[in-house]
């Protein structure tokens, strides 16, 4: 299944992809989807529902982030061999945890506007996770069970505010607009392997990011494990697993995203976003 949120900012609707390509409104059901509606109880409930029946919404409708009042917005740094290769950094011998505000959580094409002073701003296709069952201290074998769904994220990033000017990422990561999530969330029945998932990148047309999932150190289900073992992760909470190479900073010489700039980019059976920064 496939769930996003429809309508104009502060005023979107539930809704369902079905299998033709049209938005289903599921407000008759629920009035949004929030943390709650991503218990793996409630998710069940939401998959019962026959999509044929529901009203179709405008396919012209404005696609907003998937989740209302996000938990939590936690990050995975230099988590693909060849990122970290390329910023010239040590492989991690654990994943590096960091987090997002969730003030930064943003619908998947609206514009981003350019944060005051920044200079040096970054993009970074991920793969997103979506917390479906309270995990502490969970296995790595039973990890993917606690997985509400998958979705497309990008982190954006001022790589200057990130890491010259002393403290933790946060403040580099966290900018309103930096957090893009979806188009929709995916359940996990239509994702067989999370290990194995194409993503990409591009600037202006200019594919910069073209790589797959099992490039990752810490595969997702290890990142959840590890993670639960330090936190306890809630319903709701977004987990983006990290970026390939490909990133600006990477680059030589460095590039950065400019005024009137057009991200697009995508993850394999997941959507795609776009964004201008102006």
């Amino acid at each position: 299944m496939k769930l996003l949120r429809l309508g104009p900012l502060g005023q979107e609707k539930p809704a369902a992809l079905d299998d033709e390509g049209q938005y289903r409104d599921l407000s008759g059901h629920i009035q949004d989807l929030t943390p709650c509606h991503m218990a793996l109880s409630e998710l069940d409930k939401l998959k019962a529902i026959d999509l044929s029946s529901l009203p179709v919404l405008p396919q012209d409708s404005r696609i907003g982030c998937p989740i209302n009042d996000v938990p939590n917005f936690h990050c995975v740094g230099l988590n693909y061999a060849r990122h970290a290769d390329e910023t010239g950094m040590a492989r991690p011998s654990e994943p590096i945890l960091f987090s997002k505000a969730t003030s930064a959580l943003a619908a998947p094409n609206d514009d981003i506007p350019m944060p005051i002073g920044a200079h040096k701003v970054d993009w970074e296709v991920e793969l997103g996770v979506v917390i479906g069952k309270t995990a502490s201290h969970v296995d790595e074998a039973d990890a993917l069970d606690y997985i509400a769904g998958y979705c497309t994220i990008n982190d954006v990033s001022e790589r200057a505010f990130q890491l010259e000017t002393g403290g933790q990422w946060v403040k580099g990561k966290s900018a309103p607009g930096f957090g893009p999530v979806g188009p929709w969330i995916v359940t996990t029945d239509e994702v067989k392997d999370p290990q194995n998932l194409n993503l990409w990148c591009a600037l202006n047309g200019e594919m910069q990011q073209n790589s797959n999932t099992d490039d990752m150190i810490f595969s997702t289900a290890h990142i959840i494990a590890y993670m639960s073992r330090h936190m306890t992760l809630r319903v709701g909470d977004v987990i983006a697993t990290g970026t390939p190479e490909g990133v600006g900073m990477g680059q030589n010489p460095q590039r950065w995203v400019q005024k009137g700039d057009v991200i697009t980019l995508g993850v394999e059976g997941l959507g795609e976003q776009k964004q201008r920064f102006v």
